[in-house]
């Protein structure tokens, strides 16, 4: 049992490090310096080949910002599944889960690139996918600031914060039952997460700073006792942030 804890455990390490590496290399995409630091820019046209890179670079971030905080839930998770194989039950391994939970969130990152594309093409952000309008980045700290507080992101965030009973509720056996108990968790992490994470827009598609940021709160909100506090005290400040942010405008 420890040895296979390890193991799920070494292999979520080695699939986050992977994912932040990728990241800090720049995803793909050509560098520029600025400041005296390498950054990557969007470069050229939008084509097939830079859609799919693109479509790999949300994929990954989301991997590198959510895996984290699902972590309890997928050690969990295998432990559970462990010890049910042992009594004779047909049970998946905990990568069958964790493939379910990233297929949502690859699935939110198709969303994104959409976004982008329209965005970009509305010259609503910049080469280092940053919104230049003061105005919409307002809005969406204000909407994001809102959704904080509503029984929608209420509700996911207790799933999200409560992997036993998520797990005794939703247990499904199999490889297929599997899968499927990582996908409704990813379900609700994405109620839980989705305008957190448009926040990139606001601070840069790629300013590693802001990532990481993001990354650390969702973990907080998640996994800190008072995570639900938190959140509602960060939606007030987002909300704060927005006002202050449309008020540059309009003064």
């Amino acid at each position: 049992m420890r040895r296979d804890r390890v193991l799920a455990a070494s292999a979520l390490v080695a699939v986050i490090a992977g994912s932040w590496a990728y990241l800090l290399v720049g995803a793909g995409m050509s560098m520029h310096e600025m400041d005296g630091m390498l950054m990557p820019m969007r470069m050229g046209p939008w084509t097939l080949g830079y859609g799919g890179l693109m479509l790999v670079m949300w994929s990954v971030m989301m991997a590198a910002m959510m895996l984290p905080s699902a972590a309890p839930m997928i050690l969990l998770y295998g432990t559970i599944a462990r010890r049910r194989q042992e009594k004779g039950d047909q049970t998946a391994p905990a990568a069958a889960f964790a493939l379910g939970y990233v297929a949502v969130w690859a699935a939110f990152s198709l969303g994104a690139v959409v976004l982008q594309f329209g965005l970009e093409k509305a010259a609503l952000v910049s080469p280092m996918m940053e919104m230049t309008s003061t105005v919409l980045a307002g809005g969406v700290l204000i909407a994001a600031g809102v959704y904080q507080w509503t029984p929608l992101k209420q509700a996911c965030l207790r799933q999200c914060r409560s992997p036993l009973e998520f797990l005794m509720t939703e247990w499904r056996e199999g490889t297929r039952g599997a899968f499927m108990m990582g996908v409704r968790h990813g379900g609700y992490c994405l109620g839980c997460c989705w305008m957190l994470m448009l926040l990139l827009f606001v601070g840069g598609v790629m300013n590693l700073a802001w990532i990481a940021a993001l990354a650390l709160f969702v973990a907080i909100e998640k996994i800190a006792p008072a995570g639900h506090w938190i959140g509602r005290a960060a939606g007030v400040a987002l909300i704060i942030w927005g006002a202050a942010s449309l008020g540059t405008v309009w003064s």
